[in-house]
């Protein structure tokens, strides 16, 4: 089962993005608030892969991006975003976002973004990272 960080501001967000990805087959093994939290928990929990918000307080998405990015360069990060938020998007995915999920998002569009950084059949492989 693939290990979840889930990063958000908003709680709503995250519980609902926690939801999602739990009915789907996946682990969330931790939340963080913002980008200085994701980069703590990500150094922490080592997860599979992270949903990152991009507007955040303190340290926005893109800010914790480059700091795993730097930290693990095969950190596999979904970035989600406002669809006013084209530049930043962007931004994010020259940054070295693997994918990106535009609010408000459907539950099929946040599943098929896990799936496709991992590779369509791997979503249940246990203890393997790739």
């Amino acid at each position: 089962m693939r290990r979840i960080l889930v990063v958000d501001d908003a709680k709503v967000i995250r519980m609902i993005i926690r939801q999602i990805l739990t009915r789907n087959g996946f682990d969330i093994v931790g939340e963080a608030g913002n980008g200085r939290e994701a980069v703590e928990k990500y150094k922490e929990l080592r997860p599979d892969a992270v949903t990152m918000d991009i507007v955040m307080p303190e340290v926005d998405g893109i800010q914790g991006l480059k700091e795993i990015l730097a930290f693990d360069n095969q950190a596999k990060v979904v970035m989600i975003s406002a669809i006013d938020q084209r530049e930043a998007l962007l931004e994010a995915i020259r940054e070295g976002a693997a994918d990106y999920v535009v609010k408000p998002f459907e539950d099929d569009r946040m599943v098929s973004a896990m799936k496709n950084i991992f590779g369509k059949n791997q979503t249940n492989a246990v203890g393997s990272r790739q």
